[in-house]
């Protein structure tokens, strides 16, 4: 084994640089000096015998080896992360510092409820919550920037392991004015009204699956960034579009007149779940949150049934 090893303040600098494009912007990440960080990197060159980073006035430029570089080192600073996770979490377990990404169409309408249950069960635990798009957060989980993220299923994530919690029902949003049944079929749906999420929202998938209508997959208009949006076209009588019962229970329509009907269609529903990391150290503190949501999810719609 070679003595002039990469130190792990080396490599965190590399991705900080990578990450944040500016020596002065990735130096004020990692809370040192543009030129402590400008120093450190070029040992590292000078370690490793080779250029990962080409400077100019304006711009820097990765190398394709630097890009190699960086993405081995995402995974050396995650596996060190991981090290000390472990022995955090033979210790206690679901305490310090969990970094958990969710999804915009469950963040705000399932959160509110959970987290003051888990602060009462878990008082050493702080989560560090980030709001992102499906595609965002499991990027983010696959980089190591995220221990896990509450996603909505199915949706291809990388290499994971998943706890399911439960089943969120997709429910039809209609103009108040609008004539229907008691539930709404697929075939109901006209061709260029049906309003979907912008790409990278996992929901859009899920309402194409459910309706299972080639034609409405090219005609649908994605132009709403988040389920409010939605809502408001709707009530503006410029289409439908499907919503999450977990939405509509926390109130997303209320103060307009838009109406929702059950989709009677198979598989008309999303799965809400908990992923991370295949083989994470953690994996079995994961399962002791998952077991926590699932349990205050059930009791919160044992609550609104009753």
């Amino acid at each position: 084994m070679s003595n002039y090893l990469p130190t792990l303040r080396q490599l965190q600098y590399l991705v900080a640089l990578h990450d944040h494009g500016h020596f002065g912007r990735a130096a004020d990440a990692c809370f040192v000096t543009q030129s402590t960080l400008s120093a450190a990197l070029r040992e590292l060159e000078t370690l490793l015998g080779a250029i990962m980073v080409e400077r100019t006035r304006r711009v820097i430029r990765f190398t394709p080896l630097g890009l190699r570089v960086v993405d081995k080192a995402r995974q050396v600073l995650r596996e060190a992360e991981e090290l000390a996770d472990l022995a955090s979490a033979e210790r206690t377990p679901l305490t310090g510092d969990l970094r958990l990404g969710v999804i915009p169409t469950i963040a705000p309408f399932l959160l509110p409820t959970l987290l003051p249950k888990l602060r009462a069960e878990f008082p050493g635990l702080k989560l560090y919550l980030r709001e992102e798009t499906s595609q965002a957060a499991c990027d983010g989980l696959r980089r190591g920037q995220l221990d896990c993220v509450l996603l909505a299923t199915p949706y291809h994530c990388g290499d994971v392991e998943e706890a399911a919690l439960f089943t969120d029902e997709l429910m039809v949003a209609v103009p108040a004015g609008e004539a229907t049944g008691e539930s709404i079929a697929p075939d109901d749906i006209a061709a260029g009204r049906l309003l979907l999420l912008e790409d990278g929202h996992c929901l859009k998938d899920h309402v194409l699956s459910a309706c299972n209508r080639p034609d409405l997959r090219s005609s649908a208009m994605m132009l709403g960034t988040s389920l409010h949006t939605l809502v408001q076209m709707v009530d503006n009588d410029l289409g439908v579009t499907l919503v999450p019962r977990m939405a509509v229970e926390a109130g997303l329509l209320d103060g307009t007149g838009v109406r929702v009907r059950p989709l009677a269609a198979d598989h008309a529903s999303r799965t809400i779940a908990l992923v991370w990391r295949r083989g994470s150290a953690r994996s079995a503190e994961f399962q002791l949150l998952a077991d926590a949501l699932r349990r205050n999810a059930n009791r919160a719609e044992q609550r609104q049934a009753a």
